[in-house]
């Protein structure tokens, strides 16, 4: 893993995501991912879209704050209807085991995600090294997003399977609201040994809208680290790795 300072990570984020946009053509219709990782790729986007090397591009962003982002930017965007599927979205992610699964939702936009995720026919994932795991949620909190409505209800569901939860809050000390109107619970279930069935077992349950859990959803992940860029590629039950970019 990478000995990166903390100032050097935004660094290795960008390095990752700007790579990562190597996979867009013109043409393609692209999500556009939230957090300051996926908003290095839509700087990089709209750059590469400025000088003409990328044309026709339509981009369909994954939360309010990316939307504003790819507008600023200039980038042509998708009714939010989605009307119709994405060619590649690109993204980052909190944690991402050694099969590609991943834990999402650090910045609150787990639920569009994944329905842009869901609709897109190749998920790219950009990180720095710092963020791989052999086993999630060793190193992150598990976000899930619930209904306002009967969430204590939730919360004591979550507890009882174990998971140390806390209403995630704003800088401010106010009650984070997601775009879709909901509240996020994070929960430290520790190391989990079935990712897969525990995600299936969030899904059954009323009030739950999202969880973080994305299972056998990444096609790639784009790792940046001391060493250069690798590139992670899922072919059925195969993870393949290759050094693209020395250091």
């Amino acid at each position: 893993m990478s000995s990166a300072t903390q100032d050097d990570r935004e660094h290795l984020k960008q390095q990752a995501a700007e790579y990562a946009v190597r996979f867009i053509q013109s043409g393609m219709k692209v999500g556009l991912g939230t957090g300051s990782t996926a908003y290095f790729a839509t700087r990089r986007i709209a750059q590469l879209i400025r000088d003409g090397i990328l044309k026709d591009i339509v981009g369909f962003p994954t939360s309010e704050a990316a939307w504003q982002q790819a507008e600023r930017s200039g980038i042509t965007l998708m009714k939010d209807s989605m009307p119709e599927d994405l060619d590649v979205t690109i993204d980052g992610a909190d944690e991402v085991d050694l099969m590609l699964n991943l834990i999402k939702g650090g910045g609150g936009a787990l639920f569009r995600e994944k329905i842009v995720a869901q609709a897109s026919r190749r998920e790219i994932i950009a990180v720095d090294d710092s963020k791989l795991s052999t086993v999630l949620g060793t190193r992150h909190s598990l976000p899930i997003e619930v209904a306002p409505f009967g969430w204590r209800s939730q919360l004591r569901f979550l507890e009882s399977l174990g998971g140390k939860t806390q209403i995630r809050k704003k800088e401010d000390g106010s009650q984070f609201v997601t775009d879709s109107g909901n509240m996020i619970l994070d929960c430290e279930f520790g190391p989990l040994s079935d990712p897969a069935a525990f995600a299936t077992l969030l899904s059954t349950r009323a009030g739950i809208i999202e969880h973080g859990l994305f299972i056998g959803i990444a096609a790639d992940v784009i790792v940046a680290g001391d060493s250069g860029i690798r590139h992670l590629h899922r072919g059925g039950n195969t993870i393949s790795e290759l050094l693209v970019e020395s250091a």
